[in-house]
């Protein structure tokens, strides 16, 4: 069976947890609140041959870039979030993409997904899951 093509731009609809989240990774009150009021666009480009991907969060203050090969462990820096590094590693599990992120906090790594049109993400840090949706826009 074929994996999903997660190429193509897409905009934030909801979101939900994520001052509880950002809280577990230790980002101050001020911020968090107002990380919670932006409304990110992500652009994905997914090479499905050779698994390579490319993820860039755009924020009005800030973007992340994150490149890696699915499958293959790198080490990330989380500077633009929360200024540590950790080895992280994106595998397929099933149709959806799983990133588990080795560092200093326990258990932190995310799920992307596709429904439709719909970009699922789930993050996850010490217990604490955060959730946001994406409408595909092209």
């Amino acid at each position: 069976m074929s994996k999903p093509n997660y190429s193509g731009k897409y905009q934030m609809l909801e979101q939900t947890n994520m001052d509880t989240y950002l809280a577990c990774l230790d980002i101050n009150f001020a911020l968090r609140k107002i990380v919670c009021l932006l409304k990110p666009s992500k652009e994905i480009v997914h090479d499905v041959a050779t698994g390579a991907m490319k993820i860039h969060t755009i924020t009005p203050f800030k973007c992340f870039n994150m490149e890696f090969t699915i499958g293959e462990e790198f080490t990330e820096d989380l500077g633009p979030v929360d200024g540590r590094t950790c080895q992280t590693t994106v595998s397929w599990d099933g149709d959806k993409l799983v990133c588990v992120q080795r560092g200093e906090k326990e258990g932190r790594g995310w799920t992307h997904w596709l429904e439709e049109n719909k970009l699922h993400l789930e993050m996850r840090v010490q217990g604490v899951i955060a959730k946001q949706v994406f409408q595909k826009t092209e």
